[in-house]
């Protein structure tokens, strides 16, 4: 460890700041780029091509993309089934790690064997679509949560985190006539905080980047999440009539939209980091200690 008192731990304090902020500078460039575009003018990233502060401002890609519902419905969609799959992906998730977690637990080598072995390997696409077929799940927004309702990787995650609570907590639990459920929901997953926000944090991220599996099990466009429907605003913006994505027919210019529904898209998943930033490295390093 370097002692920040003596002229080299001063010296190497200061090269560290410097090169660390050039490397957050850095990262952060091409952010600022994409909202910078998106209030820009269509004169000015003809010009400039990369914009950081635009010279005239302009919120018509904005006011484009707010004049139709389609974005409100395409935003809900991603809304609920970002929620209502995290939350249920996080109580299957704990019920299953909870019981890997015990020793005690009859097959559960076998149990962590299969879990680990869809890491490594899949069905694939077409067997995976065939089963959502038959299960009747085909345009319907079940097609979105049920098939990745369980990671493998936040499961291992979790049940190594509730391996390192005392086993001494849950023996004092039942001896005073606490069951299973009761010792989870009342000892365990209180003192799993931190492990509990990484892990939803996780699947809000991935359940709000629902992309593939809109575009293979939803038919009705009505249905779409705010992925698919950036997608189509970029494919459609390169060079065509881009406006019938979103029913409107007086596009503004076609970049200016492209930055602005990554933005719209972008700004609400990055509202909820902040709340879990705190318990997001210890979540992630702890649940990582113990095999």
């Amino acid at each position: 460890m370097v002692d920040d008192k003596t002229l080299s731990g001063r010296l190497f304090a200061t090269i560290n700041y410097t090169l660390l902020t050039i490397i957050g500078l850095v990262t952060m460039l091409p952010f600022v780029h994409v909202v910078a575009g998106s209030f820009t003018t269509s004169a000015e990233m003809a010009v400039k091509k990369f914009v950081l502060i635009p010279t005239d401002w302009s919120i018509e890609a904005y006011r484009f993309i707010f004049s139709t519902s389609t974005i409100f419905k395409a935003m809900g969609v991603s809304i609920g089934v970002t929620l209502v799959g995290t939350i249920f992906s996080m109580f299957v998730t704990a019920l299953m790690a909870y019981g890997l977690s015990r020793r005690d637990l009859d097959g559960r080598n076998v149990i962590m064997f299969l879990v680990v072995f869809t890491m490594l390997f899949s069905g694939g696409l077409i067997p995976t679509f065939l089963v959502v077929k038959e299960l009747g799940l085909i345009d319907t927004y079940a097609a979105l949560i049920l098939p990745t309702a369980i990671s493998a990787f936040n499961l291992i995650i979790l049940k190594n985190f509730f391996q390192n609570i005392p086993e001494g907590l849950e023996e004092s639990a039942k001896i005073d006539g606490c069951h299973d459920f009761g010792i989870l929901f009342r000892i365990v997953l209180p003192l799993s905080m931190p492990a509990i926000a990484t892990i939803s944090l996780f699947y809000a991220v991935t359940y709000w980047n629902t992309y593939l599996s809109a575009i293979l099990y939803l038919n009705e466009s009505a249905m779409w999440p705010i992925q698919v429907l950036l997608r189509q605003i970029v494919v459609l913006a390169s060079g065509m009539d881009y406006s019938s994505a979103l029913d409107n027919t007086t596009p503004p210019p076609e970049q200016s939209v492209k930055m602005a529904v990554i933005v719209v898209a972008t700004l609400p998943i990055l509202c909820v980091y902040p709340f879990l930033q705190k318990h997001f490295a210890k979540g992630a390093m702890l649940g990582s200690i113990k095999g």
